[in-house]
C-alpha cells in the first residue's frame, strides 16, 4: 500500500521524457512533438514509441537518480540530435522496473539502458529484451547472470580501496591508534555494494591482520535504506562505543552514521567516508563530520552510456577494450571503464568547479564561512 501511495504522489508530480531534442535544451514545441525537460528522476509513464528507453531504479538511495543522471541522459541524447527516447524511474518497485520495461519493449523500443535494483528483476528485464532482439546496457549497476551486451560504469572496486585510503589518512591525522571500525556497506543485492567492499576490505584487512586497527561491526543495509542505516549504526554504536572510525558505503548512509554520532556529540571526532559527492556530503566534509566522498563524474558516464545506446540504436556495434567477468555466469562482459576521484576538504572547490554541483546551493548561509574557509568561495 505504501509503494501504491508512493507511485501515486510521484507520477502527479514527475515530469515526461518524451520524443525530440531541441537546440538549446530549453521546454519548446518542434515539428518533431513536444520537448519536456525530465526532472526528479524522470517519469513514471513511458512515452514514445521505437527509441532508446533508460529506466532509472530509484529517487531516495541518492541524489543522483533524481536530478544528475536524468538532467546528464537526456542532454547527452538532445546533444546528439536523439528524437526519440523516454527517461523512466521505477521508483525502488522491482515489479514495476519490470512493467516499465515491458512496456517498452511493446512499444518497438530499440535499446534499453536499465539501473537494476537487483540482479533477479534486472535479469528477467534483459531476458525479455533479448527474446526480442533488444540489446541493453547496464548502467552503474552489472547485474549478475544477466548477460548484458555492455556495461558502462566506474571502477567499483577502486572507488572502496579510495574510501579506505582516505580513512586511513583522517584516522592518522587525528592521531587514532587501534582504532574500532564499523562498516555500513550498501545493499546486499547491489553488486556495486559487493565491489565497493572488495575495495576497502582489500585495504582494511591489511591494518586489521597488523593490529593497526580493530574490525568492528559490519552490515549490509537493505536498498541502501538511510532511515534503517541510521537504526543500524546507533545498534553499532551501543555495542561499540569506541568506535573510531565509520566506512560508510555512500554520502546517505554516512550522513545516517553523522547524525546518530551528533546526538552523542561525537560528530567530527570519528572519522566518516562517503561516496557520490552530493551537497550532503560535501556540506558534512566542509563542517568536518565527514572525512571523504567519492566523485564520480556522472555527466561522463552519462555521456559514456548515451553514446553506446545511439551507437546501438543505429545499428553500430561498438567494441571496448576493457570487459568485466561476471562472478556468477563467469561471462566477460564489454566494459566502458570509468575511474573515480577522493574529495577532501582539500579539493571539495574541483567539484565545483566540474559543474557537478551549484556553488550557491552548497555555500548557502549556513555554509558559506565553511566555504570560504576551504576555498570554495572567496
Amino acid at each position: 500500500m505504501r509503494k501504491s501511495l508512493l507511485a501515486l504522489v510521484a507520477a502527479g508530480l514527475l515530469t515526461t521524457a518524451t520524443l525530440t531534442a531541441c537546440d538549446d535544451g530549453g521546454d519548446t514545441e518542434t515539428a518533431g512533438g513536444n520537448t519536456s525537460t525530465t526532472t526528479n528522476g524522470g517519469s513514471e509513464e513511458v512515452t514514445g514509441e521505437g527509441g532508446i528507453g533508460v529506466i532509472l531504479p530509484d529517487t531516495k538511495s541518492s541524489q543522483r537518480w533524481k536530478s544528475d543522471d536524468p538532467r546528464y541522459i537526456e542532454a547527452a541524447f538532445k546533444k546528439a540530435g536523439v528524437k526519440d527516447y523516454s527517461i523512466v524511474n521505477a521508483e525502488g518497485d522491482k515489479e514495476q522496473f519490470k512493467r516499465l520495461a515491458e512496456t517498452m519493449l511493446d512499444k518497438g523500443f530499440k535499446v534499453l539502458v536499465i539501473v537494476n535494483l537487483d540482479s533477479v528483476s534486472g535479469k528477467a528485464v534483459i531476458d525479455n529484451a533479448h527474446s526480442r532482439g533488444v540489446p541493453v546496457i547496464d548502467y552503474d549497476r552489472l547485474t549478475l547472470n544477466g548477460a548484458a551486451d555492455y556495461y558502462v560504469s566506474f571502477d567499483n572496486e577502486a572507488v572502496g580501496q579510495l574510501q579506505a585510503k582516505e580513512l586511513l589518512n583522517c584516522l592518522d591525522q587525528k592521531k587514532v591508534t587501534n582504532a574500532v571500525v564499523a562498516e555500513l556497506n550498501g545493499s546486499p543485492t547491489d553488486n556495486n555494494a559487493t565491489l565497493f567492499k572488495n575495495g576497502y576490505d582489500t585495504v582494511l584487512s591489511a591494518k586489521y591482520d597488523s593490529a593497526q586497527l580493530i574490525k568492528g561491526p559490519d552490515q549490509w543495509v537493505p536498498d541502501w535504506d538511510n532511515d534503517e542505516g541510521r537504526e543500524m549504526f546507533s545498534l553499532m554504536l551501543k555495542q561499540y562505543p569506541n568506535i573510531g572510525g565509520v566506512l560508510a558505503a555512500n554520502d546517505g548512509l554516512g550522513n545516517s552514521a553523522i547524525e546518530v554520532l551528533r546526538e552523542k556529540k561525537l560528530n567530527g571526532k570519528v572519522p566518516v567516508t562517503g561516496q557520490d559527492a552530493t551537497v550532503q556530503g560535501l556540506q558534512n566534509i566542509l563542517t568536518g563530520d565527514q572525512c571523504m566522498t567519492v566523485y564520480k563524474d556522472v555527466k561522463q558516464e552519462a555521456d559514456a552510456a548515451a553514446e553506446l545506446a545511439i551507437n546501438l540504436f543505429n545499428g553500430v556495434k561498438p567494441g571496448l577494450p576493457d570487459k568485466l567477468k561476471d562472478p556468477e555466469s563467469g561471462l566477460y562482459i564489454p566494459f566502458k571503464r570509468l575511474l573515480p576521484k577522493a574529495i577532501t576538504i582539500k579539493n571539495v572547490k574541483s567539484v565545483v568547479e566540474s559543474g557537478f554541483v551549484d556553488v550557491n546551493t552548497l555555500c548557502n548561509a549556513k555554509y558559506k564561512n565553511a566555504c570560504k574557509e576551504a576555498n570554495v568561495i572567496k
